[in-house]
């Protein structure tokens, strides 16, 4: 199993409008093969930093869904709300 954490930066004003895309985007995560599970967080001092972890069975089940042409049409809309790119960790359990 893996985790993998996503960090984005909501432009001012936008917050409302990313929530919905990103409430799109899991929907469309979790039927994808090998997600696991995933929950979105909000910073208590940033309210427009946000901190996704979800878990996959595999690298390349993550590397499948984030090619996959689903995610790409989603990220192309959240990328619009976001202030720069996101940031992507994948970590492995030891």
């Amino acid at each position: 199993m893996i985790r993998v954490i996503i960090e984005r930066s909501i432009a001012e004003s936008l917050e409302a409008n990313y929530e919905d895309t990103a409430k799109q985007t899991l929907q469309k995560a979790i039927r994808a093969p090998g997600f696991i599970s995933g929950e979105s967080l909000k910073d208590i001092t940033n309210s427009r930093h946000r901190v996704i972890l979800c878990n996959w069975r595999s690298t390349q089940d993550w590397q499948a869904w984030q090619q996959s042409h689903e995610r790409k049409e989603m990220m192309d809309k959240l990328n619009l709300m976001l202030e720069r790119e996101e940031k992507v960790t994948v970590l492995e359990m030891p």
